[in-house]
């Protein structure tokens, strides 16, 4: 099994506290854009995150007052003006890969967003598990502003399924800003917080996360991804199977033993 806590990776920053590992992109000069090298980089941490036993919860992270800008116009979009139809279809695969690998990364991903997160950046917290922002914040999914459709890395599949249909195809079509408390309010935001308290309730929220039975939340996790694309009768039998799993658990006989005992269970993930 992979062990990540020594992990340096040179394109974002990487730290593990406790069992919570904590991301942030690092170019906060220009809020925080993503390259070709950091989208593949993040995808590649992702991956390996799936067979990690040394982090339960991940915390993306914002990096001085911003979340991502999206797609460097510089380093990216620029770059993929006259390239090949191949070129550009490596390009737009690699990214999506990003959003699979943290689908399938098997730990609850929590999203801290301060000041933006547009384009990639509105991609990366709506592809998170949980998301928590401060109430200045500003996500927009604003590829049809330079030309592009809405449907990117998956936004057209996952953005509608957060807030609705209608609310999505406006939000896609228009580009427009979706203000924090709309967004708080249309359950993309799952809670508000005053921009110096925001990490630290995200990492408090991982670390109940982290306390919890995790082997559990990753069979939570992928359900709750796999079950987009079963009807409700293979969806109940799926989670059949997988409760069925995890009784096996002594996370589960821990739980029992401690309720009879009258005390707080303690959960070890195994």
């Amino acid at each position: 099994m992979t062990q990540l806590a020594g992990a340096t990776p040179v394109h974002f920053l990487w730290q593990v506290v406790g069992r919570v590992g904590v991301i942030r992109l690092n170019r906060p000069d220009r809020k925080n854009p993503l390259t070709f090298d950091s989208y593949a980089e993040l995808r590649d941490h992702f991956r390996a995150l799936a067979g990690a036993t040394d982090v339960d919860v991940v915390v993306f992270a914002s990096n001085g007052g911003n979340f991502c800008s999206g797609g460097d116009v510089h380093d990216i979009i620029g770059p993929l003006i006259g390239l090949p139809m191949k070129d550009l279809l490596a390009f737009t695969r690699m990214t999506g890969d990003l959003v699979k690998a943290m689908l399938s990364c098997g730990k609850p991903i929590i999203a801290a967003v301060d000041g933006v997160a547009v384009g990639a950046g509105a991609i990366l917290a709506m592809a998170s598990d949980l998301r928590l922002a401060t109430p200045s914040a500003k996500c927009a999914f604003l590829f049809t502003r330079v030309g592009l459709a809405g449907c990117d890395m998956g936004a057209c599949a996952m953005l509608p399924r957060i807030i609705g249909q209608g609310r999505a195809a406006e939000l896609l079509y228009t580009g427009r800003v979706m203000r924090a408390e709309e967004g708080h309010a249309w359950g993309f935001w799952n809670a508000l917080h005053a921009p110096d308290v925001l990490e630290a309730e995200a990492m408090a929220l991982a670390q109940r996360l982290a306390e919890g039975p995790v082997f559990a939340h990753g069979v939570t996790k992928t359900q709750l991804y796999q079950e987009w694309n079963m009807g409700l009768d293979q969806a109940i039998e799926a989670e059949a199977q997988a409760q069925a799993i995890c009784m096996q658990t002594k996370d589960f006989e821990r739980a029992y033993r401690a309720f009879v005992a009258k005390e707080t269970p303690e959960f070890r993930g195994d």
